[in-house]
Formats: structure tokens, sequence, C-alpha cells
């Protein structure tokens, strides 16, 4: 348990530093909400379970008995709510002591960088692991996975060959994505909504979506992706994406990607040890993010 003390800082208790420097700086802005959908928990997990719908409507010869069917259960997702806690203790000679406390030692501050931050971290590892099958989804494969198990057969959210990001991989990702069907094989009207890149795909990304003619040729072709408006939704980029050459795309699906609140961070809590007379300082939050429909984003992990 780290605690901190007058040799935490030691030049703290005498007068003459000019000025203290790393406890802050700019932050992003919060990235995660940009690629999960939110939703509240009341319990200690959810679970989110698929229903699978009818097949196509056969003939009916004349004469002959109604064709009957039924639906059934598919496979159950389930987020188990994680708790996340972090605290600081400073004894109180450093407090009495430390002669710069208010104006360079803004722990609070840190505190809640230290659980933004986090935050963050934790929402792109979905991503981040998302071809490790070691994090497998409610249908015990990955999120983006050639393979995901359906009454019809399996079927893919990822691109067909490994590729890197470009305009025709872009396409072929988008075009794969317009012909989805549900589990038992029926189309769905599934639309690519927005880019997910890691920051060293950038400006790449707007290279091929934001030209007004085919990007990288002398051909005096429309960029067809811009023309069609084909991501309303537009780029996204995240910091925390931890492959430089894996991109996804995120679809119009309902959900799909969740981030689930059990707990929001809350007020500073502190208090006094008495016997020591430690000052002590804390804050909690409990969430997950996972998915239940993996319908809600396609990728390809570049090369």
């Amino acid at each position: 348990m780290g605690v901190i003390t007058t040799g935490s800082h030691p030049k703290a208790s005498w007068p003459g530093v000019k000025s203290w420097f790393g406890a802050s700086y700019n932050q992003h802005p919060l990235e995660y909400p940009m690629l999960f959908t939110k939703e509240t928990s009341e319990k200690g997990y959810e679970e989110r379970v698929e229903t699978t719908s009818f097949g196509l409507v056969p003939i009916k010869n004349q004469g002959a008995s109604v064709s009957y069917t039924s639906d059934g259960q598919g496979y159950l997702s389930r987020l188990t709510n994680v708790t996340f806690a972090l605290g600081f203790i400073v004894t109180y000679e450093e407090l009495k002591d430390n002669l710069y406390e208010a104006k360079a030692f803004p722990r609070t501050k840190k505190l809640a960088n230290s659980f933004r931050i986090t935050k963050e971290t934790v929402g792109a590892n979905v991503f981040n692991r998302a071809y490790n099958s070691s994090y497998a989804g409610g249908d015990a494969v990955e999120l983006i996975s050639a393979s995901h198990p359906c009454v019809s057969g399996n079927q893919s959210n990822h691109i067909a060959i490994a590729a890197d990001f470009s305009e025709a991989a872009l396409e072929d990702l988008c075009t794969q994505i317009m012909g989805a069907t549900d589990s038992v094989g029926n189309p769905i009207s599934l639309m690519p909504q927005k880019l997910a890149v890691p920051r060293q795909l950038w400006y790449e990304a707007n290279r091929v979506l934001q030209s007004t003619l085919q990007s990288d040729t002398a051909n005096n072709n429309i960029n067809v992706l811009k023309a069609t408006n084909a991501l309303p939704g537009g780029i996204v980029m995240n910091h925390w994406f931890s492959d430089s050459d894996a991109w996804f795309l995120l679809t119009n699906l309902s959900g799909g990607l969740i981030y689930q609140e059990r707990e929001a961070l809350g007020d500073l809590q502190q208090d006094n040890d008495f016997d020591t007379k430690n000052a002590k300082a804390m804050n909690i939050e409990r969430y997950v993010f996972g998915w239940d429909d993996w319908r809600g984003v396609f990728g390809s992990p570049g090369k």
C-alpha cells in the first residue's frame, strides 16, 4: 500500500521551487461513447439472450396441410459488472509541511484522470482483443470472427481477406455488411455507420473518405464512398487502439457494443485515520464493456 509522505516530494517542504510540472496535461475528449451504446445495470450481471426468427414461407400444395415452424433460443451473453477503485493516503506531516499542496499537487484531479484513462483503456480493449479467441463472447468465439455459429451455419464479421486499410478494402467490407443475415439466414437491413481507426490510420482514412475524386488514382472518377454517404457517422479515431493497422466498421445495429454502467463515478470520499492522522481519499465505480450481437461491428486486422 502506497503512502504519500514528506519523502515523496522532499522539495515541497522548502520554499524556492519555481514551478512543478507533470501533474496534469490536456486530455482527449472522451472517445468510448463514440463506440458503445450506454446501458444501465441494477444487478451484479446482466444477461442478453438471442432469439431466432422464422425462415422462408414454403409453398402449400392444393389440399395439403399448412406447414408450421418454431423459433428458439440462441446464445446467451452475460456481462458481469467489474468494480474499479483507487485512492491515496497522505500522512499528517506531509499535509502540514507541504508548502505547495493547494497549487502544485491536485491529487483529486490525478485520481479522476486515472479513472478516466482506465475506462478508455478497458473500452478500447474490446477492439484490441477483437481477434483474440481467449476473449470470447456469448457464442464462444471472439468478437471479430469468420465462424460465428448460427442456425444457418457459420457467419462472418471478419473481412473476407485480411487487408490493410484502403478504398477497395473499405468498399469490400461495406458490401459484406450490406449482405448480412440473421441467425436463420434471412437478409437484414444492416448498414455501415462509422469507421473506427487508430491514430496511425487517421490521415489515410480522411484521404479515402473526404476527397471529392478517387484517392491515389489518376482516374477522374467520383469518390463513391463520399458521394453515397456510405458512412454517415464519419470517422472515429481512438487513441487507445493498440494495433496500428487494424480497422473497424460500426453498423447501424441497435445495441451490439455495450457500455454497461452499474455505479457511476461518484463524489470523492475522504476520511482521516484516528490513530495516525493520515488523510485518505478514494473513489469507486462499477461497469463493464462488452457486446451481445456481434453484427454491431465488422473489421479487418490488417496484414
